[in-house]
């Protein structure tokens, strides 16, 4: 059954640091296009970073870059968004998303990804 569950996330005073982990079951991540996205209440799903399965391109956010890293780790099967200088804005329900590795993740939607997470909680305050 094909499975994805993000974790990590966690209440963090501002200029902390959180490391996500979106983790597969059923199948390989490696070859897929992994996107990772963010919810605030009441808005829409906001692109944060992604990395491309055929080339591993990884793409951040305006808001994001110099702050997020994006990396795959196949041994473990699994995409992991590292947050540093968190700031109160990046508080938010984060999810990841697949689609396929031919696919260029950047500036795909969330809506364009075949599947996601349940996503995990990111509050960051004092």
């Amino acid at each position: 059954q094909l499975q994805l569950v993000e974790s990590g996330g966690s209440l963090v005073q501002p200029g902390g640091s959180l490391r996500l982990s979106c983790a597969a079951s059923g199948f390989t991540l490696e070859s897929y296009s992994v996107g990772w996205f963010r919810q605030a209440p009441g808005d829409e799903h906001e692109g944060v970073s992604c990395i491309n399965g055929s080339d591993d391109t990884t793409y951040y956010a305006d808001p994001v870059k110099g702050r997020f890293t994006i990396s795959r780790d196949n041994a473990k099967n699994t995409v992991n968004l590292q947050m540093n200088s968190l700031e109160p804005e990046d508080t938010a329900v984060y999810y990841c998303a697949i689609t396929n590795g031919y696919h260029d993740c950047s500036g795909r939607t969330f809506y364009e990804y075949d599947y996601s997470g349940q996503g995990t909680q990111v509050t960051v305050s004092s």
